[in-house]
C-alpha cells in the first residue's frame, strides 16, 4: 500500500521524537512505521548496541576500546595499531563470543510476524580491519603488507560466514544485513582495482552463503561507491544502502536505470543540506521527485544516513508525508502506544 520505510535516526533525534510523541524509546520504531526489525550481532553492536556513560570505556570480544562521546561509542584504542606482521598473523577473531552475540536476535521473535526481520553481521572485512588496525596501517598495508592484509580478510570473512550461519539457524530470517564502510565522499578509500583483489574474494562467499539458504544480501558502504556497483551486483547483491547522493556516482536515479533490473535500493534522502536545512516544501518536493524516479517496486525509502538532531521535526513529517504517511497517523499510533502501555501499567 505504500513505500516501505527503514528509516535511520540519529540518537537525539530519536529522543526528541520520543518527548514529541510522548512515548517510550523500545517503541520508537513501532510509531515511526519502520517495516523493517534488524539487531547487529557483528562488531556494531558493540558501536551501537553496548550502553555507556559519558567518558566511560569498555573493551569489545574484539579487544577494541570503545568510549561514549557525546551520542556515539567511538573507537579509543585499536587493539593492533602497533602490531608488527607475526603479531597480526597471530590474532584470532572471537569466535567463541558467537552464540552470545546471536542472542541479541532474541529481541526480534515478537516482531518476527508482523515485521521484515534482518540480521546485520557488519562490519564484515575492510572496516573490521580498520577498527583493529587503524584506518593509516590498513590502507598501508593493503600495498606494503597484501599477505598479512589477505590473511586477515580471510579470517574475517570466516568469523562473518561462522555469524551468519549461527543466525540463521537460530531464528528465521527475511534477509541478511552485511556491511563494510569502503567509500570516500567522492572516491573509494582504495583503488577499485585494490578493492577487487583484496576485498572482493572475501567478500564473495558472505554473500554466496545468503543466497544458498534462500536470503536477501543487503550491503552497506557510505560514501562515493560506484565503481564496485557492477561487482557487487554480479556477486549477487540484492539491496544497496545507504546510496549517499551527494557523492559522485551515486545519482540515484542513475543507479536505478542502470541496475534497476537487478538490484533494490534503500537510502538516498539527502541528511547533509536537504533534511537539516530544507523548508518542508523542499523535503515534500524532494522526496516526492525521489519515491516517483525510484519507481513503486526496488526502492526501500530511508535517509543517506542517520537523521541528525538538528533536523526541523517539521521535516521528518514532510519525508513521512511524501511516503503516504501523515502526522496525524504517526500520532495515532503514538496515542495507541502510550494507552498500551497504561493499560499494562495499571493491570
Amino acid at each position: 500500500d505504500r513505500t516501505p520505510i527503514f528509516m535511520w535516526f540519529h540518537p537525539e533525534t530519536a529522543a526528541l521524537l520520543c518527548n514529541h510523541l510522548d512515548i517510550p524509546a523500545e517503541r520508537f520504531e513501532d510509531a515511526m512505521f519502520n517495516d523493517v526489525r534488524q539487531v547487529w550481532v557483528g562488531n556494531n553492536y558493540a558501536m551501537e548496541g553496548v550502553r555507556l556513560e559519558e567518558g566511560e570505556s569498555a573493551v569489545d570480544l574484539w579487544g577494541i576500546e570503545w568510549t561514549k562521546i557525546g551520542p556515539f561509542n567511538q573507537i579509543t584504542r585499536h587493539p593492533l595499531s602497533e602490531a608488527d606482521t607475526a603479531e597480526i598473523g597471530r590474532y584470532e577473531f572471537p569466535h567463541g563470543g558467537i552464540v552470545e552475540l546471536c542472542g541479541n536476535l532474541r529481541s526480534l521473535e515478537s516482531a518476527s510476524r508482523d515485521y521484515f526481520i534482518g540480521c546485520d553481521i557488519s562490519p564484515c572485512l575492510f572496516e573490521m580491519y580498520f577498527r583493529l588496525r587503524g584506518m593509516a596501517n590498513a590502507l598501508t598495508d593493503i600495498v606494503l603488507h597484501p599477505r598479512t592484509f589477505a590473511s586477515m580478510m580471510e579470517k574475517s570473512s570466516a568469523f562473518g560466514l561462522a555469524l551468519a550461519a549461527e543466525a540463521v539457524g537460530r531464528m528465521p530470517l527475511d534477509w541478511l544485513w552485511t556491511g563494510d564502510d569502503v567509500g570516500g565522499q567522492t572516491a573509494l578509500m582504495m583503488s577499485p582495482n585494490d578493492w577487487r583483489r583484496a576485498v572482493k574474494p572475501h567478500l564473495e562467499p558472505i554473500f554466496r552463503f545468503a543466497g544458498q539458504r534462500g536470503l536477501p544480501v543487503a550491503y552497506h558502504s557510505c560514501g562515493a561507491v560506484r565503481d564496485i556497483v557492477p561487482d557487487l551486483v554480479d556477486m549477487g547483491l540484492d539491496v544497496l544502502n545507504p546510496i549517499q547522493c551527494n557523492c559522485p556516482g551515486m545519482d540515484p536515479f542513475e543507479l536505478k536505470r542502470e541496475f534497476g533490473g537487478r538490484l533494490t535500493f534503500m537510502g538516498g534522502v539527502d541528511t547533509q543540506d536537504l533534511l537539516p536545512n530544507g523548508t518542508e516544501r523542499d523535503v515534500l518536493c524532494e522526496v516526492g521527485k525521489l519515491l516517483d524516479g525510484m519507481g513503486s517496486g526496488g526502492y526501500i525509502l530511508a535517509a543517506s544516513h542517520t537523521i541528525p538532531p538538528e533536523t526541523p521535526l517539521e521535516n521528518i513529517f514532510a519525508l513521512y508525508l511524501a511516503a503516504g504517511v501523515t502526522r496525524e497517523m504517526i500520532m495515532d499510533r503514538a496515542a495507541d502506544i502510550r494507552n498500551t502501555s497504561n493499560r499494562r501499567h495499571y493491570g
